[in-house]
């Protein structure tokens, strides 16, 4: 009789675990896909609906982006997807949690894409005093929750700021964790957005994301500068072709652990390339194949390499994979270049990775 209770004991001490982690994705251009007629099909070509798709795949968590006014984007990166204002995030936050998902909330602090290249201040705050833009911020970041618990899609985790690993709204908070230049102003806006997340969302769980997870000496000295901020977790983008091997993650991580053992840490952006067709920007089919091959056998390995390595760190709690919804099934929706999505772009159909990448919560 004790081997049945001991297995009972252990399967609840699997499913514990489980629970404590989220796996999800960045599905900002759902909505999109879905008025633009494109077609999800399972492994086997059967269409399906994609939520429930991912809810069969084991996924608890979305991610959705938020600009300030993308109407004001540049119409290149309207093209590349940027039209998530705050109606179209309040519409499907909503969505998401009906459907039982955990929602993580990115806002971008721009009218377009934030990331290490550029974060442009939003067209709204352009002749703001810089004494006044933490205001601006708290008032801005309030106002959006507000909307967002109104429509029923109070975030269960949300992100200030996107990979800001170079601060943000630039040029006023532009700097380096290396250099003091606008860090009194960098930490002032940091502090306003936390601010109005715990004043509007007080359960909801705060992420400091940047992109550097390849670079240790980069990201301590990062969250080194935030030691007296409010926040609760770490988040990390990791891509393969621009963050080195597994390994040097699972050493940042490691690290990570040591030096801030009471954050956890969520890989809120991951995907690698299954193709280069239609890539305006590959140089050649074998353009960042460094560490896995161009392909969908190439795109496998690395998600079960990545799931076997988190799945040995403790204080990794959250796996997000970006844009898994891309599909160009539909026609030439933003060109159908990417590439890195968990369906193929020729067929609709799902790609095996998505099956290596439940591993994350599983046995």
């Amino acid at each position: 009789m004790r081997k049945p209770l001991l297995l009972l004991a252990l399967a609840a001490s699997v499913c514990a675990v489980a629970q404590q982690r989220l796996l999800g994705g960045d599905i900002s251009m759902l909505p999109s896909y879905e008025e633009s007629k494109a077609v999800y099909r399972d492994s086997e070509g059967k269409a399906v609906k994609p939520l429930e798709m991912f809810s069969q795949l084991g996924w608890n968590a979305m991610r959705v982006r938020l600009f300030v006014d993308p109407g004001l984007a540049p119409a290149d990166h309207k093209d590349e997807g940027v039209c998530q204002d705050i109606g179209y995030v309040r519409r499907l936050g909503a969505r998401i949690k009906r459907a039982g998902f955990r929602f993580m909330l990115d806002f971008h602090y721009s009218d377009t894409w934030a990331d290490p290249g550029k974060q442009f201040m939003p067209a709204r705050w352009s002749g703001v005093p810089r004494t006044a833009l933490p205001d601006s911020v708290y008032a801005y970041t309030r106002a959006s929750l507000e909307a967002l618990v109104g429509a029923g899609a109070a975030p269960d985790l949300i992100q200030v700021g996107n990979e800001i690993s170079n601060g943000m709204m630039w040029p006023e908070a532009k700097t380096s964790p290396f250099d003091d230049a606008n860090q009194q102003l960098f930490g002032s806006l940091l502090a306003a957005g936390c601010r109005a997340c715990r004043d509007v969302c007080p359960e909801a769980k705060i992420i400091i994301h940047t992109e550097k997870a390849g670079d240790w000496a980069f990201t301590k000295a990062f969250y080194d500068r935030l030691a007296t901020l409010d926040y609760d977790v770490i988040g990390l983008s990791y891509y393969p072709m621009w963050h080195k091997a597994v390994g040097v993650l699972s050493a940042t991580l490691d690290s990570l652990a040591v030096r801030y053992p009471d954050k956890p840490v969520m890989i809120v952006e991951t995907a690698a390339y299954y193709s280069h067709a239609n890539d305006r920007w590959a140089t050649s089919p074998d353009q960042y194949a460094e560490f896995y091959p161009i392909s969908i056998d190439g795109q496998r390995m690395f998600t079960r390499e990545l799931v076997a390595e988190l799945r040995r760190h403790a204080n990794v709690t959250g796996l997000f994979w970006w844009f898994p919804e891309e599909n160009g099934s539909c026609g030439s929706m933003m060109g159908n270049w990417i590439n890195r999505g968990l369906f193929d772009n020729r067929t609709g159909r799902l790609l095996p990775a998505a099956y290596d990448f439940m591993g994350f919560i599983g046995e």
